[in-house]
């Protein structure tokens, strides 16, 4: 099946000049999309000078940093006027192994929407200080609570859908970012019947750059979870 996996950068040379290639270790036919907003630290250029050797890597450029979830959706647009049949989500941190994606792979068969998960086998996140786990396990815990998700981790970013998962959510109400984003993705396809289906992952803190969390994304968590709960966000 065409398979793309997306993969949002805001300042990641480093981690993207060694993404690329451990992904296309698991299979040279997988194509990748990176949607980087105006990185300053040469991203981009990376990034081209892999394009330059391989027709299966592909880049949008924005023009200024409009936060990842907004990323996203740029990257499923272009899943979707490209045909690509197997659409994946995927940080450029290293935080996200790629050794996984032959898991993915596997289940999608028999499900629509696979998620990569930190807590389905108790706690597997590695070298997070303590006080970013309770906030991530928290903030799970709060969208299960409020919005009735049967997931053991509501904010993965780590992820496989099939293509009739992403054309069944009007991405054009799709406005919310980080935490909220993954909240909302997962809601509206859980709430469209659609099969979901969690797989154990280990979440390795970033191998270099700097964390996008800021008190922002929390606070907008907060307040898509009930807007989803009381019909807000349709």
């Amino acid at each position: 099946m065409k398979t793309l996996i997306i993969i949002p950068t805001y300042n990641e040379r480093e981690n993207i000049k060694r993404l690329i290639p451990e992904i296309k270790k698991v299979n040279k036919k997988f194509h990748i999309l990176v949607v980087d907003d105006n990185s300053s630290d040469g991203t981009v250029s990376v990034v081209n000078s892999f394009k330059k050797k391989d027709k299966t890597i592909h880049l949008i450029k924005r023009p200024y940093k409009s936060g990842l979830g907004k990323a996203y959706v740029d990257g499923f647009r272009y899943a979707l006027k490209e045909k690509y049949d197997l659409i994946f989500e995927m940080d450029a941190d290293f935080s996200h192994d790629p050794k996984y994606i032959p898991d993915f792979l596997k289940e999608i068969k028999n499900y629509d929407l696979v998620i990569g998960s930190r807590y389905i086998n108790g706690v597997s996140v590695v070298n997070w200080p303590i006080s970013r786990l309770i906030l991530s396990k928290f903030a799970n815990f709060y969208a299960r609570v409020i919005t009735g998700l049967p997931l053991s981790d509501c904010t993965s970013g780590f992820k496989c859908y099939r293509r009739n998962v992403i054309e069944a959510i009007d991405l054009n109400k799709i406005h919310s970012d980080g935490y909220a984003f993954q909240i909302e993705m997962h809601y509206k396809a859980w709430k469209k019947g659609f099969r979901i289906k969690e797989i154990p992952i280990i979440f390795v803190d970033r191998h270099s750059g700097t964390s996008k969390m800021s008190r922002r994304v929390v606070l907008e968590a907060i307040i898509v979870v009930w807007k989803l709960r009381l019909g807000l966000e349709k």
